[in-house]
């Protein structure tokens, strides 16, 4: 064998050849071989059920009296809630993607994975959807337990409102990925951060309670933060109105947070020296 004959990795592990393999194809193994971690522990599947069916048993009723049987929007007080529920898991799954790299890094696990040949987007968007692959469970779960209750479930829109969910998902675990290189040598710093900014973005999407009454400046600020529309866009696809204009507007940004998570995950991991 010749030097010529060698395929040494770049700058960031990625091979200078990339014919043999595409970003799909990578994202797949990447999602295999996370997704195999809740095969093997099935019962964190189970226990993370617990917390949206908590929030919805306790506040679907003080929505009822806080509306004084009023509906919300047109919709019943459960009918409003649930999807805002979703859309919490979602966020505490995929924004928390970068936990289980920090953990890789700090064993070297992660520094041979970029020795291979995948490719540095299917890093973050496998891992992504490892993420929202029991999130399709849950939200199927929680739906048939709320139908007795006044959900009525509209099949299609569930599953476009997941299809939103998966492409937000995407960007938000790929910033989580990001997050977790940069303060690879601080794992506090990680929680901080991200704890800081989870909750203001939760409650200033109106997922608990509608901000309608609330402040003028609350409501100014609802409207620069991307989670407000996809939480309007799923109350609108979970109750069937699949033409409302908060749809288009909701899909407009989880298209723009994926593209910006990918773009500033692959450079940070291209650019990263582990």
């Amino acid at each position: 064998m010749t030097t010529s004959d060698l395929v040494l990795p770049t700058r960031g592990g990625a091979a200078p050849d990339r014919r043999t393999s595409s970003v799909l194809s990578d994202t797949g193994n990447v999602w295999l071989r996370e997704t195999l971690t809740i095969v093997r522990d099935p019962f964190s599947l189970i226990f993370s059920l617990l917390q949206p069916l908590i929030f919805l048993g306790l506040f679907g009723p003080l929505l009822s009296g806080f509306t004084g049987g009023q509906d919300l929007g047109g919709v019943s007080p459960l009918q409003w809630f649930l999807p805002g529920v979703v859309v919490m898991i979602t966020m505490f799954g995929t924004s928390m993607t970068g936990s289980n790299l920090q953990y890789e890094i700090m064993t070297g696990a992660f520094e041979r994975i970029l020795a291979t040949p995948l490719s540095r987007p299917a890093l973050m968007i496998g891992r992504a959807l490892k993420e929202l692959t029991p999130l399709v469970v849950q939200g199927l779960i929680i739906c048939a337990v709320a139908a007795p209750f006044g959900f009525v479930i509209h099949p299609l829109g569930i599953l476009l409102g997941l299809l939103l969910l998966g492409v937000f998902g995407v960007g938000i675990g790929a910033l989580s990925y990001s997050l977790a290189i940069a303060a690879r040598k601080n794992e506090w710093v990680f929680w901080a951060v991200q704890q800081t900014l989870l909750f203001p973005l939760l409650i200033l999407s109106g997922m608990m309670l509608p901000l309608e009454a609330g402040p003028g400046w609350m409501r100014l600020a609802s409207q620069f933060n991307p989670l407000t529309y996809v939480v309007e866009a799923e109350r609108a696809l979970f109750a069937g109105v699949l033409a409302d204009p908060s749809v288009l507007w909701g899909f407009v940004a989880a298209f723009v947070t994926a593209a910006i998570g990918l773009v500033v995950g692959v450079r940070t991991v291209t650019r990263s020296i582990f």
